[in-house]
């Protein structure tokens, strides 16, 4: 899969059970998404639009987040939105304390 273009962030959101949190979200976002999930890696793919798009990986000790979104405004807010869906899924640990980067423009 192509990443789009645009701006591009990555985060990390520290928790116990990263694989299990992003095999529900890959479920919860199935309804509406061609979401992607690859047992072997511990990575669910997240293509919300056409500008857009979440690869989310499990790590030992939490979830490693890159999110690309056609310009800075819509990746903060995304980033939202995705920090909400992990702590739904994450409720008995959450809030989880995420890091970001700040969005670098893509060249690709």
């Amino acid at each position: 899969m192509s990443t789009p273009k645009g701006y591009t962030a990555t985060g990390f959101g520290p928790c116990e059970k990263p694989e299990r949190y992003i095999q529900q979200l890959v479920s919860h976002w199935g309804h509406k998404f061609a979401t992607t999930y690859d047992e072997g890696d511990g990575m669910g793919v997240f293509p919300f639009s056409e500008h857009t798009t979440c690869v989310m990986t499990a790590h030992n000790g939490g979830i490693g987040i890159t999110l690309t979104t056609a310009d800075q405004d819509e990746n903060v807010r995304m980033r939202g939105v995705v920090q909400r869906h992990i702590d739904r899924f994450a409720f008995r640990e959450a809030p989880l304390t995420y890091t970001w980067n700040e969005p670098e423009e893509s060249t690709q």
